[in-house]
């Protein structure tokens, strides 16, 4: 799966460019992103994308310098879960 990164967005698309998975993440202010929707599609359910998802947009946030928070339920959950 290629995973594309968008402005405060990480998506992927099949060949017809059906969204397949997506995660959004807009500037709460100037250190902070909030991860407000995760979006898998039912062909993909249960393989651990909504993961790779969250973790990808971590990773690039943090790589920006920014703080990572959460109103969306799934990311805040695998934000406790994940980081120290």
């Amino acid at each position: 799966m290629e995973y594309q990164i968008a402005d405060h967005r990480i998506f992927c698309e099949d060949a017809a460019g059906k969204l397949l998975a997506e995660i959004t993440f807009p500037d709460a202010d100037a250190q902070t992103a909030c991860i407000d929707h995760t979006f898998v599609d039912d062909s993909l359910r249960g393989q651990g994308v909504a993961g790779e998802l969250v973790r990808r947009a971590v990773a690039l946030l943090t790589e920006q310098g920014k703080q990572v928070t959460a109103t969306c339920s799934y990311a805040a959950h695998w934000l406790e879960k994940h980081q120290k």
